[in-house]
């Protein structure tokens, strides 16, 4: 049975919230009774989740673009007031190639949205946690941050980063009643993921609603002792 949750008076901020993760934890934030944003660059999907759960709010903006960043939060923080909490979906993959055979674009790709995006949306959204009470980031790196099979350099490397700058930003924020911690799924159950590899096990991989749990969990008032702490969500894969 989940576990309920009171988001109210909370403002929840979810980047990349448009996906098929994301899609389920506005859903799960909304319900409760958080003020839910997310941000979306060219989803097709992004409308659809909107009409979906018509209390969302939606703001285009690509956080791994600072400028865009410095126009959007002083809007969002006029609109609402605050921001308490923080979901960092935003990320991307690529495997199947070797150190030696990847391009330079390949390499700044995977480091600009794994890495480059934590940072910049971390640096313009501590700010206004500090100046209210406090708040919650919650970051997706990989189990692959922790140890690469190989042919996956620049995924695993942006990954393990992400890991270092959570422990890092934790440590910068005691005091400051902000708790950064982050999630190391493998693979998730999405219909993307059984269309790229139909003949896997899908019974193996991580259910969306589990993981949307977890992350609700990190982002609420019990996991107030938790901070800087890195935790596998593996699944039984």
């Amino acid at each position: 049975m989940d576990v309920t949750y009171n988001f109210s008076n909370k403002v929840v901020l979810i980047t990349g919230g448009t996906g098929a993760l994301g899609s389920t934890l506005v859903k799960k934030f909304i319900d409760s009774s958080a003020l839910t944003i997310s941000t979306f660059v060219n989803d097709p999907g992004a409308e659809k989740l909107k009409t979906a759960n018509h209390k969302l709010e939606l703001i285009k903006l690509d956080i791994t673009k600072e400028e865009q960043i410095l126009k959007t939060i002083p809007i969002l923080v006029e609109k609402f007031g605050k921001i308490d909490i923080l979901v960092n979906l935003v990320g991307g993959y690529l495997g199947g190639k070797a150190a030696v055979e990847l391009a330079e674009s390949d390499w700044t790709a995977m480091m600009d949205l794994n890495l480059k995006s934590a940072f910049l949306i971390s640096k313009y959204v501590i700010p206004i946690m500090k100046s209210g009470k406090g708040g919650n980031i919650v970051h997706i790196s990989s189990r692959t941050g922790l140890k690469s099979d190989g042919y996956d350099s620049a995924y695993a490397a942006s990954k393990a980063g992400l890991i270092r700058f959570v422990e890092a930003t934790s440590q910068e924020l005691h005091g400051d009643n902000i708790n950064v911690n982050c999630i190391l799924p493998t693979i998730i159950d999405t219909e993307a993921n059984r269309r790229a590899m139909p003949n896997a096990d899908f019974k193996k991989w991580l259910s969306k609603e589990d993981l949307a749990n977890v992350i609700l969990f990190l982002c609420s008032s019990a996991s107030k002792v938790i901070n800087g702490a890195v935790i596998p969500t593996y699944g039984i894969s």
